[in-house]
This record gives structure tokens, sequence and C-alpha cells, in this order.
């Protein structure tokens, strides 16, 4: 397929999970990404490892430390964003993070909502992926700055198709520069969705990708 970057295989256990359960899903992992490791013969294409353990301390610092030895191009961090709460998430990347490699990226796996993107950067996170503001576009659900400074609750969501913005003509985010902002409004937008006009959710992606797009510079410019 030529991809840039490829993942080991790995057994993502659901939470909760039995510490047993969680280290026979590591143990497999390892295994894994060591014949991966060894099979891997394609040189312009990097291979992360993923770091299991679920909300186990002892079981997330060892599969670091174990992974660490293979010599990955990078570290993703899996099994989270599975139903656990916020803060068992954020307490696993306390705990991982600091674990890895400084010279070698360190991506989160499933995350997520813009306010945990923005806690894991805080905590050396480098990269992300996520369905949510794709997902959240195909449903009328759109992102719009409160303020730049990331203070705080810095976003709030609209429900676009809500009869509030039937004749709204204001662009979806006034401080929004993506094409969907700067060409239609809301009012129009939510006409498309009560259509069930493809052009809808083709427009609200684009808006909420940019979003994100926006939020990693904003973060990127703080830091």
């Amino acid at each position: 397929l030529g991809s840039d970057i490829m993942m080991v295989l790995d057994e993502c256990p659901a939470y909760p999970a039995t510490k047993v359960d969680a280290k026979q899903s590591m143990e497999l992992t390892t295994l894994w990404a060591k014949r991966c490791k060894k099979t891997h013969s394609k040189k312009k294409q990097l291979l992360f490892g993923i770091i299991q353990g679920s909300s186990y301390k002892e079981l997330r610092i060892q599969h670091a430390h174990d992974l660490k030895k293979f010599g990955f191009d990078g570290y993703a961090i899996g099994g989270l964003a599975v139903g656990e709460p916020t803060e068992k998430m954020y307490q696993a990347l306390d705990w991982v993070v600091p674990e890895l490699p400084a010279d070698k990226p360190r991506y989160l796996m499933g995350v997520g909502k813009p306010e945990q993107i923005y806690e894991a950067v805080k905590r050396g996170v480098d990269m992300f992926d996520c369905v949510i503001p794709t997902r959240n576009a195909r449903h009328g659900l759109l992102y719009i700055w409160r303020n730049k400074d990331l203070k705080g609750k810095f976003y709030q969501e609209i429900r676009i198709k809500q009869s509030k913005y039937r004749l709204d003509i204001k662009p979806v985010d006034q401080q929004c520069n993506c094409v969907t902002c700067k060409n239609y409004s809301r009012s129009y937008i939510r006409h498309l969705f009560s259509v069930e006009e493809p052009l809808a959710y083709r427009l609200a992606t684009i808006h909420n990708v940019h979003f994100y797009l926006e939020l990693m510079k904003t973060i990127q410019r703080s830091i």
C-alpha cells in the first residue's frame, strides 16, 4: 500500500480488564512485535511498537521498557479510549510517556476530544488518530472556538441541525478560515442536512478537520 508508518500487531484488552488478561495481551503483543521487527524489511517505511497494559502501572511501564529494546521508529500508546474514565487515560500517559525515548515519536491511538488532545500534548504526546471530528461532522455536531489561549473550556459544540440555525446567516465559526466558513452560512449547512444532501457531510467534515488542525497549531505555538 505504500504506507509511511506501519504498526505492529497488538491485542487490545477491553476495559475493565483483569491484571491476568492485561498481562496476557501485553505478552502476546510483545511476541508479535518481535516477529514484526525481525521480518520488517522496508527501509523507507517506519515501524511503530504499541504499548499495552490496560490500567495497571506495573504492566504499562514494563511494556514500555520491553518494546524500547527493539528500537522501533516510534511508539504508540494503545489500549486507551476504550471506555475508561478520562482521568485514567491521563494517569496511564503519566506512567508511560516518561519511559519512552525523547527522540522518537509518541503516538496516542484513538484519541480524542479536543481537551484530551491538549492534555496529552502537555504530557509529551506527538501524534493522534481519531474518528471523532469526522463522525461528529456526519451527525451535524461542529466545533467552534471560545478562546485560543486554551484555558478552561476553550471550545464549544453546536448542533447545526437545530431549528435555531434555520435563519442564521453567520459562518459556523467567525474565527475560522476554512473553506466551509468562508463560503457558507449556518442556515445553508442546516438546509443541506435537512434535505440529506451529501454536501452537508463534506462541508461539516472540512470544518471539523480544520478545527483539529488549528487546535494542534495553537498548542504548538503555546509550547
